[in-house]
């Protein structure tokens, strides 16, 4: 009987009384340890929202039943033993949804959520085919089309305070909670596809994809950093008003860290938030009023936006300097696969971010998620 001890994750390093293993090395994510035993691999997500606790742990075989390492007492979080490799999963989301696909393991799903979110072809393909079920919303999925289908596991995003998952957690399958989301830096987020490799079958396909993906994120960092961030830095504002709010990334998020790796002085840059702030429009204009470059996404535009368009919606933001000299770029959601892409592929993105702030150090690079706002 394998032993599981109180594990403490903190970036990528762990300790516990179970037979010495292998830690797969973590070199960015600070909220996942995987270490690799004889016959079994021990998964431990921390707690994002709780310093010092578990938000889940896996034990992840190939063993039958019978013959799969038992859980010891004492635990803290819930404990799971999942027979890998997947065959066939249900995915809520379209994120990992894309990341599975673009580890060659797109077959192994049976069931999605939301289906007009996912943006890859062999997914879409599939559901046209009959071979992949759509649950519906993912707050609220068919529990009786799921039972029926009866995955060897779900993949979902967690979230504080979220109550706990419902009926699901009724039924015998194993649920994965996918927290990728709140690593506080791009390459920590990436990372976390050599869990989905193991879990898939797919763990040397994501060594070798993350490699890349870290190779061309830092290649492109290092030809920033003599431009240190600084107030002769481009000044940097983000996104659009909401109803009655400004939401723009906090500092400490992972689009803040993308906007200074990218040698951005982001105007919110010294706030410590690793999410989201709601602030009020005045606020956020009072702040940024005076930036160079200002970039956002929206969506449910037929057409891409225009300067006479972004001026209808606020009085604001025909005062900013960025405005002015047009220097706004846009991102139409629409029919761009910006989410998808974000969370595996934040070298994309910073290309992109180092296109529109240093147009010098990149001068015949594409945008391949934004476009200058049109003129008048």
């Amino acid at each position: 009987m394998v032993v599981l001890a109180v594990v403490s994750c903190h970036q990528a390093k762990i300790s516990n009384n179970a037979p010495e293993g292998d830690t797969v090395e973590m070199r960015y994510a600070e909220n996942i340890c995987i270490v690799k035993y004889e016959g079994y691999t021990k998964v431990v997500l921390a707690n994002p929202w709780k310093k010092g606790a578990i938000l889940h742990t896996y034990i992840l075989t190939n063993q039958t039943p019978s013959d799969s390492p038992s859980m010891g007492r004492g635990m803290e979080g819930v404990c799971s033993i999942i027979q890998v490799p997947l065959t066939h999963s249900a995915v809520y989301s379209g994120v990992h949804g894309s990341i599975i696909d673009e580890l060659g393991a797109a077959d192994q799903i049976r069931a999605v959520c939301e289906i007009d979110y996912f943006t890859n072809e062999h997914i879409l393909q599939a559901y046209r085919d009959g071979k992949v079920a759509n649950l519906g919303n993912s707050l609220a999925p068919n529990i009786e089309m799921l039972v029926d289908i009866h995955p060897d596991a779900i993949l979902l995003s967690p979230f504080e305070n979220s109550g706990g998952y419902g009926l699901i957690e009724t039924t015998d399958i194993p649920i994965v909670e996918c927290a990728d989301y709140m690593e506080t830096s791009p390459l920590g987020r990436a990372e976390w596809m050599k869990f989905y490799g193991l879990l898939y079958g797919k763990a040397e396909e994501a060594d070798s994809l993350f490699n890349k993906v870290e190779t061309a994120y830092n290649e492109l960092k290092e030809s920033v950093e003599r431009l240190t961030v600084s107030e002769d830095s481009p000044r940097v504002i983000c996104d659009l008003i909401t109803g009655s709010t400004w939401y723009v990334p906090g500092g400490n998020s992972t689009s803040g860290r993308l906007i200074a790796d990218a040698g951005g002085n982001y105007i919110f840059r010294n706030r410590s938030e690793s999410g989201s702030l709601a602030l009020a429009p005045e606020t956020v204009f009072d702040e940024s009023q005076d930036a160079d470059v200002w970039f956002m996404k929206y969506t449910n535009a037929a057409a891409d936006m225009t300067y006479q368009e972004l001026a209808k919606e606020s009085p604001l933001y025909a005062q900013m300097k960025a405005f002015k000299e047009q220097h706004v770029y846009g991102c139409n959601l629409s029919y761009v696969h910006f989410y998808n892409d974000l969370p595996f592929h934040p070298e994309r993105h910073l290309k992109d971010m180092i296109r529109m702030f240093h147009p010098d150090l990149l001068p015949d690079y594409q945008l391949k998620y934004y476009k200058p706002i049109a003129p008048f």
